[in-house]
Order: C-alpha cells, then sequence, then structure tokens
C-alpha cells in the first residue's frame, strides 16, 4: 500500500485519521504503533518479525547501553556498543547485501557457491538507520534511554517515515513521542504538503518515469544519442520528483499527527557544486552519515579528511543497493567533493557564471543518475558510452519525437519551473499578497485542482512504485 494509491488516499488514511483524534491522548501512541504495523504488514507480511526484531535489538541493547555507561569502564562501554552496531548492521547484510557477497566472491575467486532465496524486507535500510540512531545517540550522552518500549517502537515504524524516510534522529524525535501538539494549522498545513507531494509523483514523476523505462529497457546501443540524453534528463526529473514527492508526503502526514519531522530536499537542482547538492539532496541522509560516520572519523579536523570523505559515500553507495553501479555512484560523488574540498583548502577559486557552476553540478549529478538507474554497471558505461558518441549505435528504432510528445514536453517544462524556490524568484510578488485573502482563495484553489489531477492520474495509472521503495 503506497500513499498515493486510491486505498491509501480515501480508506486507510481516513479511518487512522479518524481513530486518533477520536482517541484520548493518553492512547494515541499505542494507536499509531498498531497501525503502523498493520500497514507494514499489508505491504510485506512476512518481514514484520524482521522489523520487530530489529525494535527489539535496539530497545533491549538501548537497555544495556545505558546500565553499562553507569556501571562499567569505557572499554565495555564500547564492547557493548559493537555489538548493537554488529547486531544491526548483521541484520541489514544478510538480507541486502548477502547474496551480493556471495556473486562477488564467485566472481574473484570463480566458485560456484549458490544464492539464498532472500527477499528484501521493505525499509530495512531506514529502520535500520533509524534504530541505531537511537542506540549511538544514547552512546554519546545526547539522550537519555527510553524505558517505554511503545515509544521506541513507534519511533521505529511510525508508518509516514517507515518505508523512505525521512531519516529522523531519535534526538530530534524523542520529545515529540513523548507529547506533541495537534492543532488545525498544523494539520491544515500537513494536508497542504500532502497534496504537493502527490502531485510530484503521480503528476510529474510518474508520467515521465514511462519515458524513462522505455529507453532504459531497450541496450544502450538501441538509443541515438540524442535519445540516451533524453533517457537520462527524464530521469533526473523522475528520481527527484519521485522522491521528494513521498518526502513531502510523509512530512504532510506527521504534521497531520503533530510531528514535524526534518526537510528532506531542498531545491538540489539549483546547487552550484556537489558539495552544496549534498546539503540539499536527501538531507536526512547525508546528515545521518555526518554525525554518525563522517565526524567520528574525524571530520575536517582531521589530517584524513579526504579519506573520510571517500569512507562516507562508499558508505552512501553501499547503502543505496547491493550492486556495483550504486558503489561506483557513490565514489563518483565522492570524487568531485574531494576535488572541491582541495580546491577550498588550497584556496583556489574558479571564476565563472553561476549558470555555469550550475551546469557543472547538474552535469556529474545527471552522469551520476545513469549509474543509479542502470541494471548494472557494464549498461550504464555503455550507456554514458552513447551519450557521449563514444560506443556505436547499432540499431536507433525510434525518433526523439516518439518519446518527446507535447505531454512529456510540457511536463518537462513544470518540472524545471517547480525545481526552483519561486518563492524566492518572485519574493516582492508574493510579499504584496502574503497573509491576504488572495493569498487564501489562491492557494486553496491551487490545492483543489492539483488534487483532483492528481486523483485522476492515480485513476488512470497503474504505475504507481516509489523508486525509494526497493532500497
Amino acid at each position: 500500500m503506497v500513499f498515493s494509491s486510491i486505498i491509501f488516499l480515501f480508506l486507510f488514511l481516513p479511518l487512522v485519521l479518524a481513530g486518533y483524534f477520536l482517541l484520548k491522548i493518553e492512547y494515541r501512541n499505542i494507536f499509531l504503533l498498531i497501525v503502523s504495523l498493520a500497514f507494514y504488514m499489508v505491504a510485506k507480511p512476512k518481514f514484520i518479525l524482521v522489523l520487530l526484531t530489529s525494535i527489539m535489538i535496539n530497545y533491549v541493547m538501548g537497555l544495556c547501553i545505558s546500565y553499562s555507561k553507569k556501571n562499567f569502564n569505557v572499554l565495555i562501554n564500547r564492547i557493548v556498543l559493537t555489538i548493537t552496531v554488529s547486531l544491526n548492521l548483521g541484520l541489514l547484510f544478510y538480507f541486502k547485501y548477502m547474496n551480493f557477497f556471495i556473486s562477488s566472491v564467485n566472481g574473484i575467486f570463480k566458485s560456484n557457491i549458490a544464492l539464498m532465496n532472500i527477499a528484501l524486507p521493505l525499509g530495512i535500510s531506514f529502520f535500520t538507520f533509524q534504530g541505531m540512531s537511537y542506540t549511538l545517540d544514547l552512546y554519546m550522552g545526547k539522550v537519555q534511554v527510553q524505558k517505554n518500549f511503545i515509544n521506541i517502537a513507534l519511533y521505529m515504524s511510525f508508518f509516514p517515515k517507515l518505508s523512505q524516510g525521512p531519516i529522523t534522529r531519535y534526538r530530534d524525535i524523542n520529545g515529540q513521542i513523548d507529547s506533541r501538539e495537534c492543532n488545525i494549522d498544523k494539520f491544515y498545513n500537513g494536508v497542504t504538503r500532502f497534496i504537493i507531494g502527490l502531485a510530484k509523483k503521480v503528476i510529474i514523476a510518474d508520467q515521465i518515469g514511462y519515458v524513462v523505462d522505455q529507453i532504459f529497457s531497450k541496450s544502450p546501443t538501441e538509443n541515438s544519442i540524442a535519445i540516451a540524453w533524453i533517457g537520462a534528463i527524464c530521469y533526473t526529473i523522475q528520481i527527484y520528483f519521485d522522491f521528494s514527492g513521498y518526502s513531502d508526503m510523509a512530512i504532510g502526514l506527521g504534521k497531520m499527527f503533530g510531528f514535524e519531522f526534518m526537510e528532506n530536499f531542498n531545491y538540489p537542482y539549483i546547487s552550484k557544486n556537489l558539495t552544496e547538492f549534498w546539503r540539499r539532496w536527501h538531507i536526512s541522509l547525508s546528515t545521518w552519515f555526518r554525525d554518525y560516520v563522517y565526524i567520528p572519523l574525524g571530520g575536517n579536523r582531521s589530517g584524513n579528511m579526504y579519506f573520510n570523505l571517500f569512507v562516507v559515500f562508499l558508505v552512501t553507495g553501499i547503502w543505496h543497493g547491493a550492486a556495483w553501479n550504486f558503489i561506483i555512484w557513490g565514489l563518483w560523488h565522492g570524487l568531485f567533493l574531494i576535488i572541491e574540498k582541495i580546491l577550498k583548502v588550497k584556496n583556489i577559486k574558479i571564476k565563472s557564471p553561476v549558470f555555469i557552476k550550475q551546469l557543472y553540478t547538474i552535469l556529474i549529478v545527471l552522469l551520476g543518475w545513469v549509474l543509479f538507474r542502470a541494471p548494472n554497471l557494464n549498461y550504464a558505461i555503455n550507456y554514458i558510452g552513447v551519450m557521449f558518441g563514444l560506443v556505436a549505435v547499432k540499431n536507433a528504432g525510434f525518433t526523439v519525437f516518439w518519446y518527446l510528445t507535447p505531454k512529456i514536453i510540457t511536463l518537462i517544462i513544470l518540472a524545471l519551473i517547480a525545481s526552483i524556490p519561486l518563492k524566492e524568484v518572485f519574493e516582492n510578488t508574493y510579499k504584496a499578497v502574503e497573509n491576504t485573502y488572495l493569498e487564501f482563495i489562491g492557494k486553496n484553489l491551487y490545492l483543489i485542482v492539483i488534487f483532483v489531477i492528481s486523483i485522476m492520474c492515480v485513476m488512470t495509472s497503474t504505475y504507481n512504485s516509489f523508486i525509494y521503495f526497493k532500497f
């Protein structure tokens, strides 16, 4: 059950909201936990035990860390933390990386170890990192131990952020689990944010996704240079509007129930360098790696700053998927971040217009997305080769205009407009109508229109899956 499905929009969500607000405050967390586990079971019923195991690991080990810190020395504390991290990563490794590990061993040593019949539990990368955030924050003394199992379970399994984030740090949300404010303004803002996210997903991402799937379903050499570029550009649009759309919906749902989640995107495609891009793209993940990997390794203060960046983006690639193209994607970004860091340290400034800097950034990101979308590394290399005329095209069957229909061109233009902060661009105009009836009427009319169009898209389309569901 995805957020953009008819069942979720018109059955699950209304019933959950009604039940939540009809209950007394002291029963609301238990209610949210029950519906969150039910939500997960509808999607992946056989993996509910994996989610519950992850919750139990972090709840029990949290108690152990707290007890150890009060009664034992630093060495014992580190041993307890190591066990905690190993249990979390061991669970993640088994379900997500075991077959990749076996395949890699077979490839390197020419062995013939049979692959295991393992399916990927929904959201395992997300709820694992959230659980680790609690135990790591506890070890670092940034939060107090949580003895209420319901609170830990809700933190890790709350359905709006369960499958694709945002990855919330325990320190940011523990107070909200205990006590949060629900009011009309917050609920309205939540509905607004949810509708905007829904529109991003079903009006833009899903429609452009049809083009992406058609192009990437063929061999790279069956696409002309122009079509290969169209595929890469369309996927660059699709993944942003798909993932940021989900994040908007999750943040909006959180607001409806009184929660405030951290922002996950901030117009990443206007970035002037890769460093800025990663401050704007998947902010909750980059923040997690900064707090729990980069800074503990030494961060910017260590003489190993470049190595630390390398490690972070190697792990970022691995986190996204059990395949070499994801690892190379992470290292691709890491390479340019290291280059930018070297230039900054040596105080080498390259003067160029802003649009040139943005063009450089979007080109690096776009080529990275080819690695991300390709079914394997060899496909990605050949696809990029076709884009730059380095690989010969053998059988380009369709013309550019087979893909660039008037509808798709309109959606691409709409996506480009929606990728920039219009509120800032038209700041003076916005201020003139802010807090007036004109703003109120215009905003609500706009929301009604895009909601109706979104529902029409949902009802006439079967293309509904979110890209980050597989992570």
